[in-house]
């Protein structure tokens, strides 16, 4: 049983089950995912996009539907008996189907753990109990969870499996040239996109009256609803490509992007794409991470780093006026851009070398012959 409850979640999911299966090639999943998952041969009891939030107040706002898909995969445990239960990320749903497969006796196996280093630390003493062993994605995890005693293994970031670095000093295009593409990326829930994309579209429509002709793509990641995006993108004065599932191809030729936090941060430094980091959560939510969170960024580029290797501009800073400000210093700016895209990949060669999935999945072999 597998369960992503995310979009990103389902991308590296899928990867891993297709590594398992070469190494056994009659395994059987089934679980809660996306279409990448159900395209990898998954048996999908609840789609990731009913249960995908975005900060505290978000989820009491879906709290019915969660539950419901809660009941669903605990009844799939006692119900089916799975030889291994894989979790990945979201956090608070998977802990309690693990503390389930706990009591039932079945293995538990966390890929991509949640950022626990970087608030709630005392969910270590919940994942001790449940979790037979953590494979996680960056190295400084790792060095977390062997301190409080937790099996681990550094697998890398599944991100190289897919995408190859940018070698250093690479340029992609005259930045400062008309028609330059810039990528609007407001991210992959639909709460995410109402939230986002009104001021990505604001943003749009004030380079467009300084830098006349430069170009904006929206991607569609599969677990956005496209007439969402494209009703918000009418209320602009620019016009945008939208595309689906398009993602790569936009951090391959945009010359800057403008985007929410999350796991494109890391896609966008493999890619050595400069970018100007936003976000937006509810009044509750921000209020709530302004008193739990032990970081100083939120854009995962950054905390690779460690230290502000790109922009963040974080709820009342996000505005359109300041985006827009930052984005024209920064097409401006070669030097700038140039000094960015060199600390990106070395942000990139920080995350360790490509296989993560398949070491990933040799835990998961391991845990499956009782090792």
């Amino acid at each position: 049983m597998i369960i992503a409850g995310e979009a990103s979640g389902d991308i590296h999911g899928a990867r891993l089950v297709k590594a398992m299966q070469a190494l056994s090639p009659g395994l059987e999943f089934f679980g809660i995912g996306g279409s990448v998952l159900r395209q990898a041969g998954v048996r999908i009891s609840v789609d990731n996009s009913q249960i995908a939030v975005v900060g505290i107040s978000e989820a009491l706002s879906k709290l019915r539907i969660l539950l419901r898909a809660l009941k669903i995969a605990k009844e799939d445990l006692k119900r089916i008996r799975p030889d291994l239960l894989i979790v990945i990320d979201f956090p608070d749903f998977n802990l309690r189907v693990a503390t389930v497969a706990r009591k039932l006796g079945i293995p538990v196996m966390y890929y991509i753990g949640p950022q626990i280093w970087a608030w709630r630390t005392g969910r270590v003493k919940k994942i001790k109990k449940v979790v037979d062993h953590m494979v996680v994605i960056f190295p400084f995890e790792a060095a977390f969870y062997r301190t409080n005693h937790v099996p681990v293994t550094f697998a890398g970031h599944p991100l190289l499996d897919g995408m190859v670095p940018i070698r250093s000093g690479q340029t992609k295009e005259n930045l400062t040239a008309n028609g330059s593409l810039i990528g609007l990326l407001p991210g992959s829930r639909n709460e995410e996109i109402r939230r986002l994309l009104p001021t990505m579209v604001q943003v749009a429509d004030i380079l467009s009256e300084h830098m006349p002709g430069i170009r904006f793509a929206i991607p569609v990641a599969s677990s956005v609803d496209r007439a969402l995006v494209e009703t918000i993108a009418e209320g602009g004065a620019t016009r945008f490509l939208i595309l689906s599932d398009r993602l790569r191809n936009i951090l391959d030729e945009a010359t800057l992007l403008i985007t929410a936090s999350g796991t494109v941060t890391l896609e966008a430094a493999i890619a050595g794409t400069p970018m100007i980091i936003v976000y937006k959560v509810s009044h509750l939510s921000y209020w709530l991470a302004k008193r739990l969170v032990r970081v100083k960024h939120i854009g995962l580029a950054n905390l690779v780093a460690g230290k502000t290797v790109v922009p963040e501009l974080i709820q009342r800073e996000a505005s359109a006026e300041k985006i827009a400000g930052q984005a024209l210093q920064l097409l401006r700016d070669e030097n700038r851009l140039a000094e960015m895209r060199h600390q990106l990949n070395r942000v990139a060669q920080s995350l360790g070398p490509p296989g993560a999935s398949k070491r990933a999945a040799q835990v998961a072999m391991n845990l499956l012959s009782g090792n």
